[in-house]
């Protein structure tokens, strides 16, 4: 099979028989074989019942609905797990991703040889209230972790088969998708501008506070990128260094009041120095935090996922 489209969805009951009709149209023209694989994320409306019609009529659907409404990102897990095609496509319900860019995103993965490829929304039809956060956002992520890509939250994009099957997308984490590529080794990612529409039915299901979980999970994601195999380098180091700074502080103090206490020179006491008081909680942070790298190293070791590799290529002599 050529082409899976995963599609995560929730509430877009108007969209999905004008969406299927229009991918089935494109697919066909390009001489695609393909499987559109609905993920319905504890939608309340009659977005399930409308699958079921439409995946009787097209033989090419498989659909899996959550008894609640866990995600974007646990959407496309379980759609990138059900996904049998050699390209897997996402997209969202919402018609404002064109399937008309699906042939030309395949093309660069099977062509051009890219691992991945984003969807740059370069002419938005959105309120200024999304597009500035938005550049503000790609901007920060993009600075953070060197992949050059103007728009990290755009929700087509293009993936090798084998990229999906190794990456473990959470939580908030299909806005860093790329980045959790390229953690596993997939290096080659491009990007392509895209045709973005205007809504044409329903509302936007994500508000200001996606901003807040967006940064926070770009943190989080960094880290685990970084030090996800081992956190004594983070915590350790910076305890250590916390340590260092506070207890060379505390010496220095007291060696500052024996001296000026044997050269007759007047001195305040150490406890009287606000100075002390940093350099003890600095000293009580330190170990602390070198405590902390110290578990999550146990934790790490006990771990099944420690020694997950991604192996690209084997020679094997008889």
């Amino acid at each position: 099979m050529n082409v899976s489209v995963v599609v995560a969805l929730f509430n877009e009951e108007e969209s999905l028989g004008e969406l299927t009709s229009w991918i089935k149209r494109v697919m066909n023209k390009a001489g695609l074989s393909y499987e559109i694989v609905f993920v319905n994320d504890g939608s309340r409306d009659d977005s399930w019942r409308v699958i079921e019609e439409l995946s009787q009529a097209n033989d090419n659907i498989k659909a899996i609905s959550f008894a609640r409404n866990y995600g974007k990102s646990a959407a496309l897990f379980s759609g990138f797990e059900a996904a049998e095609g050699d390209v897997v496509i996402t997209m969202d319900a919402d018609l404002q991703d064109s399937p008309d860019e699906i042939p030309e995103l395949y093309r660069m993965i099977v062509e051009d040889g890219y691992d991945l490829v984003s969807g740059w929304k370069q002419l938005r039809h959105d309120p200024i209230g999304k597009t500035l956060p938005s550049k503000f956002f790609n901007g920060t992520a993009r600075l953070a972790s060197g992949i050059k890509l103007h728009d990290f939250n755009c929700g087509l994009k293009a993936y090798k088969k084998r990229v999906v099957k190794s990456i473990e997308v959470y939580g908030e984490m299909h806005r860093y998708i790329p980045i959790l590529a390229k953690k596993a080794g997939f290096n080659k990612i491009g990007e392509k501008v895209v045709e973005h529409h205007a809504r044409k039915y329903g509302v936007s299901k994500f508000g200001w506070e996606r901003m807040i979980k967006g940064y926070l999970d770009l943190i989080t994601v960094l880290f685990v990128s970084r030090f996800g195999k081992s956190p004594m380098y983070f915590f350790g180091g910076l305890g250590t260094l916390m340590f260092l700074l506070g207890g060379s502080t505390t010496v220095w103090l007291i060696v500052e009041k024996v001296y000026n206490q044997s050269m007759g020179i007047w001195y305040r006491g150490v406890v009287e120095q606000p100075l002390f008081y940093i350099a003890i909680a600095s000293v009580v942070l330190g170990v602390q935090l070198f405590l902390a790298g110290f578990l999550g190293e146990l934790i790490n070791r006990n771990s099944g996922e420690r020694n997950r590799y991604l192996v690209d290529k084997i020679i094997e002599n008889k």
